[in-house]
């Protein structure tokens, strides 16, 4: 058994938010099995066997403690279930990566999201697998609580659901082949627009603008 944990505000009004889209993840992975989501302590869990029905035991969770207290769903969890730390994989925002980026990473720092904060005090270690989803820096102006909280633009939604397909392929490598697999497969993972190349000249268009050299005898 695994732990998948999408962090996220429970609540209709935060369901496109920004913080929330480690529920999104985490969704897209109970949608391609068919499992059902139920009631379980302070989360909603679904539980989904990977790859086949002879394949990885995942139970995927959404927290319902709200995101500063998501540790009080993780840890009793955790304990009922008999799980270490290896074991357990959180879906997270990360303020502090570009939109487009996603990325596995053992253990850390908490980056000041409040979720993954809560779960390193309830756990006392930070020691555990993190798939990070990149929401970027708030622009401008923007405070970072107001930030996270705030809905995707239009022009975001179209690499936001690759962005979540990707995520979920990721907890499917994760929970079947571990994380260095998973680090080997999807760090490299980059979908902000690519600058367009700089137009090259058509051939021989230098050349013809060159006569060769003039003979003034």
């Amino acid at each position: 058994m695994k732990l998948v944990v999408g962090l996220g505000n429970p609540g209709s009004q935060y369901a496109q938010t920004r913080h929330n889209v480690g529920w999104l993840v985490v969704d897209e992975v109970a949608r391609r099995w068919g499992a059902v989501w139920r009631k379980e302590k302070d989360a909603e869990v679904a539980e989904v066997r990977v790859g086949s029905a002879a394949g990885a035991k995942v139970l995927l969770v959404k927290p319902q403690t709200f995101m500063n207290a998501s540790g009080k769903a993780v840890g009793p969890l955790l304990a009922f279930y008999k799980l270490g730390g290896d074991a357990l994989l959180v879906v997270q925002d990360d303020l502090d990566s570009p939109f487009g980026l996603l990325k596995f990473r053992l253990g850390g720092r908490h980056g000041g999201q409040n979720g993954v904060r809560d779960i390193i005090r309830v756990l006392g270690t930070p020691d555990f697998p993190r798939l990070k989803i990149g929401i970027s820096r708030p622009p401008a102006g923007w405070d970072p609580a107001d930030w996270v909280l705030s809905r995707w633009r239009a022009e975001e939604v179209g690499t936001l659901a690759e962005l979540v397909r990707l995520g979920a392929d990721a907890v499917e490598v994760w929970a079947q082949a571990g994380l260095a697999e998973g680090q080997a497969r999807f760090n490299g993972t980059d979908l902000r627009p690519k600058p367009e190349p700089a137009p090259q000249p058509e051939p021989g268009a230098a050349g013809a603008a060159y006569a060769g050299p003039r003979d003034h005898h």
